[in-house]
């Protein structure tokens, strides 16, 4: 993505996108600059090949409109230098002397249009809308299947109707429609970026792109090159041109996991593109302008990590412009039976077991639990129970597996032994997730090396 580029759902000719006329005829360059500043563009122009490089060299476009025949420079030579430093960059080719020999060489550079003199006003506008409406959809293309995966089998619904939920509900909307950055604080487990995609669903942005960045995913060099991007031999691996998160964001909105595991030296970087709204990739210099809300959750305290030095006051004001502080499950207990019963539809639903609810000693097992883990470990426990139901709803007995949950007083008499009850309890996993052993793993809380271990000792392959 590159400077002034839009994540949005088409290019309207007001929509103020950039493009450098390069023709080293004035008429032709006098024409194209009358029709596109009458649409609202951005515009620049080079007279030669040689005032095109040094254009691109120290800023990026939208678009090209690029004559192919020029002395000392050509198109070609042109061409191939944007594709290699920029290839967000939709290129327009234009020529007098048209020939399918030097068609096929610009589309193979990866010209997006080939357009021959003399062409009206209309053609003109039709052809620069098609190519920047084809690069965007380049782009939006493969932020979607980035986010496939991060995204299957996820449900975003705030679900709460306890007085501190009725809070966060309201500061959600009203916070929403506005471009403000916003720090969600709160537990592990709380919720805090189902807070971010609420808010991104009151926002116009909602139809524009979400990025999500775990900050404690990435460290060092890698962390910088996967939020800014990088050029091609910037550094040891960068094999090929890389896009960054906050390009594939533009437009839309960028979400920060876990901020506080941000380094020192990134959190000056991020300080300064939220100042300026602008950044370099890495090992690049030209310099990219953004559009994009920020978003941050942690689950640590920040004025803490300022107070021992590792995380930077500044930035933290720039971030918590609108707080929004998400109470733990244990300060909102009577939510946990509405929670109980949307995990339970879910979990049900998807394995194909038909669970008709809880017992009374059941729920009240649920609500009594402090939850260290929030709603994330609620909708584990949930997830183990239906899969350990022994009837068609879940009892304190579907709950033993889930050890904090059960004093020893209330577990029910007639226990079988240790490793019966480990061997049947990694059938029914099995058996819940169809014989996919990764699934049942990690239902189960092990790797899949230990689950492979245990079907061999238990004879389970058949399971």
């Amino acid at each position: 993505m590159v400077a002034g580029e839009r994540a949005r759902g088409g290019y309207d000719l007001n929509d103020g996108a950039s493009i450098l006329i390069v023709d080293d005829e004035e008429t032709m360059r006098e024409a194209c600059r009358e029709v596109l500043l009458s649409e609202g563009f951005s515009l620049q122009e080079a007279s030669s090949g040689e005032g095109a490089l040094d254009i691109i060299a120290r800023r990026s476009f939208d678009l090209l409109i690029l004559d192919l025949k020029m002395p000392h420079v050509d198109g070609l030579e042109i061409l191939r230098r944007v594709q290699k430093e920029s290839p967000g960059t939709a290129t327009v080719v234009i020529t007098g002397y048209p020939s399918i020999d030097t068609a096929v060489e610009a589309m193979k550079l990866g010209a997006a249009d080939f357009l021959p003199k003399p062409f009206t006003p209309d053609v003109l506008r039709l052809t620069v809308r098609r190519a920047l409406n084809g690069a965007r959809m380049v782009r939006e293309n493969q932020l979607l299947w980035s986010q496939v995966e991060e995204c299957r089998g996820r449900n975003y619904e705030l679900i709460g109707q306890s007085a501190a939920m009725g809070q966060i509900h309201d500061l959600v909307r009203r916070v929403g429609p506005t471009d403000s950055t916003v720090l969600i604080t709160g537990e592990s487990g709380t919720g805090k970026e189902l807070i971010a995609r609420a808010i991104r669903n009151h926002s116009p942005r909602r139809d524009k792109p979400f990025v999500t960045v775990d900050c404690g995913a990435l460290v060092g060099t890698l962390f910088e090159s996967e939020l800014f991007g990088h050029l091609k031999g910037s550094f040891t691996g960068a094999t090929s041109l890389k896009h960054g998160r906050f390009e594939l964001a533009n437009g839309g909105m960028i979400f920060f996991d876990e901020i506080a595991n941000v380094s020192p030296e990134i959190q000056v970087k991020l300080l300064r593109l939220i100042q300026e709204r602008e950044f370099t990739r890495v090992g690049a210099t030209q310099v990219i302008h953004i559009d994009v809300r920020i978003l941050a959750a942690t689950s640590r305290n920040l004025p803490d990590e300022i107070r021992e030095g590792r995380f930077r006051e500044d930035l933290f004001y720039r971030l918590c412009v609108v707080p929004i502080i998400l109470p733990p499950l244990r300060q909102r207990r009577e939510d946990i039976p509405l929670l109980a019963e949307h995990f339970l539809h879910k979990h049900s639903d998807r394995g194909g077991n038909r669970i008709g609810g809880f017992s009374k000693a059941a729920l009240e097992l649920l609500v009594k639990h402090d939850w260290p883990g929030n709603v994330r470990e609620l909708e584990n426990a949930i997830e183990r129970a239906i899969i350990l139901a022994r009837g068609d709803e879940i009892t304190p007995a579907d709950l033993l597996y889930y050890g904090p949950l059960l004093k020893p007083e209330a577990v029910v008499n007639n226990l079988s032994p240790l490793a019966e009850v480990e061997k049947e309890h990694i059938a029914r996993a099995l058996r819940h997730h169809a014989g996919n052993r990764s699934a049942a793993a990690k239902s189960l809380g092990i790797d899949r090396k230990t689950l492979w271990r245990k079907i061999q000792v238990y004879d389970l392959e058949d399971s």
